[in-house]
């Protein structure tokens, strides 16, 4: 289904005056006829069928504000979308379709929009149901937050994950006649890339893991790369909603940690690997400084040590400079041996 625009001209004010103008002269037909009697039998049924028939151009009013759509069918068959704001006649027998209407997206920019039929009475008595006007399709910008998922990573670890995607309708007839409702179709295909993509990451970076697909294990994680990630959960969305006249601007990662059961054990995980990591640091850093000390010793020729001595010396720079605590020096006042 590939989407027509809407061509007729605004012509909804002048359309309306004309109705106005019509009931006026109806008004003044019927008092005429009535003044003249009898003589003035085709005023009065010309009167009579402007106030039964004068309100169906009234059907054919469409006002649109900018960034919004109607899609239009007469008979069931497609006529066209409007896209441009203004206030247009078109077929009054033409119906605003919009199977989307009463589906609430999470903070959607459609979430609040009401979806009560409008009904309008006139003077006549009639009642109109205004419901089209409820029937547009919104072509702002939308965000949709489908909230947080527990999936397992590519190891098997739970993670719990939430994204944030933004998108907009593009082409407003494959949004209404190539799925049933665009708003559900959006939703399940995001809770469906985003699993296709977690899967392949690991949360943290771990060995042997490709997440590129080019067969070399790489340092991707869902931690580390949440740009990355981001961008193909984007790309995977896009590539499945296309055919429902959808574009999707941004996806996001809103929330991410391991599920509640691993939580705490990968916590303490985590901790020990930071405690490791600080420990080679420092270890590192006392064996460079006291290799740095014995060479200054030496250069200066302050003292002689041979290797025992050294390696007393060493012994006691290493605990002071690795320890947890601060150094209590004790001071000799004899000799080694």
């Amino acid at each position: 289904m590939n989407e027509k625009i809407y061509t007729n001209k605004k012509n909804g004010m002048a359309v309306l005056i004309g109705v106005i103008l019509a009931y006026i002269c109806a008004f003044f037909f019927l008092i005429a006829g009535s003044a003249l009697g009898g003589a003035a039998g085709l005023l009065i049924l010309l009167a009579i069928l402007i106030f039964f028939f004068g309100w169906i151009p009234l059907l054919g009013l469409k006002v649109l504000k900018p960034q919004e759509a109607l899609v239009l069918t007469l008979f069931g068959n497609y006529k066209g979308s409007i896209k441009e704001p203004g206030f247009y006649f078109v077929n009054p027998f033409c119906s605003a379709v919009n199977p989307a209407a009463g589906t609430k997206l999470a903070q959607s920019g459609e979430s609040a929009a009401k979806t009560d039929p409008i009904n309008v009475a006139l003077t006549t008595g009639t009642t109109v149901n205004m419901s089209a006007y409820n029937k547009k399709i919104s072509l702002k910008a939308m965000t949709l937050n489908n909230g947080r998922q527990k999936i397992n990573d590519c190891l098997g670890n739970p993670v719990e994950i939430g994204i944030a995607v933004i998108w907009k309708v593009t082409d407003t007839a494959k949004a209404v006649f190539n799925v049933d409702n665009y708003k559900e179709y959006l939703s399940l295909q995001c809770d469906s890339a985003l699993r296709n993509i977690v899967r392949i990451y690991p949360y943290d970076v771990a060995t042997d893991v490709d997440t590129t697909g080019d067969g070399r294990a790489d340092e991707g994680s869902l931690r580390g790369s949440a740009e990355l990630v981001a961008e193909r959960i984007k790309d995977e969305i896009q590539s499945k909603v296309t055919n429902a006249g959808l574009e999707i601007i941004e996806a996001r990662i809103t929330y991410l940690a391991y599920a509640p059961e691993i939580a705490s054990v990968m916590l303490q995980r985590q901790q020990a690997s930071a405690i490791i990591d600080a420990r080679k640091m420092i270890v590192d850093g006392a064996v460079g400084m006291v290799e740095m000390a014995l060479e200054r010793l030496n250069e200066k020729d302050i003292v002689n040590l041979d290797e025992e001595r050294k390696a007393a010396m060493v012994s006691n720079l290493l605990v002071v400079l690795c320890g947890n605590h601060d150094a209590q020096p004790v001071v000799n006042s004899g000799s080694l041996y």
